[in-house]
């Protein structure tokens, strides 16, 4: 899933906005107005998302989801509120994109001819390392 889908299906109206003074950029800017912006967006009370959604979200973003079973997202790093309430719903619908995509099952192959190959090779390698690791038959040592 896509974050344009889940804005096409959530409605602004379940997004709930709040805004607040900045840390961020701004100089004086930062003293006088409301940038940063905290957006809240309430799983459990969604009716945008199929029970199996909610279910997979409050699994998989449970360190993110308060005991209301809200998501908070903050934003601050822009100058305006506009752009800061832009950039928490752009990664709210990131996150739970990301937690609704499923990841595809990994079938495993069977090894080329060239990784065969390769491990051959690694092997005779090996084995002559080991051969000349063995003690050698010296004579007798008559001549001395």
């Amino acid at each position: 899933m896509t974050p344009e889908e889940l804005r096409s299906r959530i409605p602004e109206s379940e997004l709930e906005f709040s805004a607040s003074r900045s840390s961020g950029p701004g100089g004086q800017n930062v003293n006088k107005v409301n940038t940063r912006v905290e957006l809240r967006f309430c799983i459990t009370r969604t009716s945008s998302l199929s029970e199996e959604e909610k279910s997979i979200i409050l699994q998989k973003l449970k360190k993110r989801i308060n005991s209301e079973g809200e998501i908070i997202v903050r934003a601050q790093s822009g100058r305006t509120q506009l752009k800061n309430r832009e950039a928490a719903e752009e990664r709210l619908f990131s996150l739970l994109a990301a937690a609704l995509t499923r990841k595809p099952i990994r079938k495993p192959g069977s090894p080329t001819a060239g990784s065969k190959a390769e491990r051959a090779y690694r092997k005779i390698k090996h084995s002559e390392i080991k051969k000349l690791r063995r003690s050698q038959d010296f004579d007798s040592g008559d001549d001395i």
